[in-house]
């Protein structure tokens, strides 16, 4: 029954610990390719060579669908991996769609043409490779017209997460935000478009002010999660246990891995 965790890093455990409390009985096998994180600074074939290579460990794991809980790796392998690469049999799933969904309120699966919506003025936090990738524009385009988007790349953020230096973590956000209101003074929402950013939600709302609404991915993903698989319960696969597995240091990856969600997690080797 076990369902697939893929990211680069750590970050992507914001995601496990939402759906992990949304869909309780379902075992997840979570994946970090830490050895090679970050991937935000690769480019495009080295993501789609490294995200198909953790997907494939993962299937051998018993996972025949696999939520790729990395920004990176939805916005810059995905579309390439459906369209020439994941059998019939396997689903492979990234994390835009429902955020996406959720800020042009959606419901899944409404594939009705692109319509006007409430928000106008949209602030995009990400790695450099999602901006460069435009995949968050282009998604938002199917769903919606009007919509005036400012990408600003977070370059350093996720290194600092993954070190647990929270207070550069925390110069850096506020760096960010100064730079995108230098182009957007006013953004009505804000996207933190990477699984690590939020760790940092409260630095990014403060920094943003109480007028901005500051979208995160982790709930809205498990929400969606939950809704695929009853509408297609038979993908979930054959692994029957939950697990951590990592390309890094087990031993450094778990010492990390408890102080970012607080709670003891143990990492083999992959």
């Amino acid at each position: 029954m076990a369902v697939g965790i893929f990211d680069s890093g750590l970050g992507g455990l914001t995601v496990l610990d939402a759906v992990s409390k949304r869909l309780p009985d379902v075992p997840f096998v979570y994946f970090g390719d830490n050895k090679h994180a970050p991937y935000g600074v690769r480019d495009a074939d080295d993501v789609y060579n490294l995200t198909c290579a953790a997907v494939e460990r993962l299937w051998g794991a018993g996972c025949d669908l696999v939520i790729l809980a990395c920004n990176t790796a939805s916005a810059a392998a995905l579309r390439r991996m459906q369209e020439s690469w994941i059998p019939q049999d396997k689903r492979v799933l990234g994390v835009f769609v429902p955020l996406i969904e959720a800020l042009t309120e959606r419901q899944w699966g409404d594939n009705s043409p692109p319509r006007e919506v409430a928000v106008k003025h949209v602030a995009l936090f990400a790695t450099p490779a999602t901006v460069r990738s435009r995949a968050f524009q282009r998604e938002l385009a199917f769903r919606a017209i009007g919509v005036d988007v400012e990408a600003q790349a977070c370059g350093g953020l996720v290194d600092a997460i993954e070190e647990g230096d929270m207070i550069l973590a925390e110069a850096l956000v506020r760096s960010h935000v100064d730079a995108l209101k230098r182009k957007m003074p006013e953004p009505e929402a804000a996207i933190l478009g990477c699984t690590h950013y939020p760790l940092m939600q409260e630095i990014f709302q403060d920094a943003l002010g109480p007028q901005v609404t500051v979208y995160s991915q982790a709930n809205l993903v498990a929400d969606a999660l939950a809704d695929y698989l009853v509408r297609h319960p038979g993908m979930l696969g054959s692994g029957g246990e939950s697990g951590f597995l990592t390309t890094g240091n087990p031993l450094k990856v778990s010492q990390h891995a408890t102080q970012f969600l607080r709670h003891k997690i143990s990492f083999d080797a992959a």
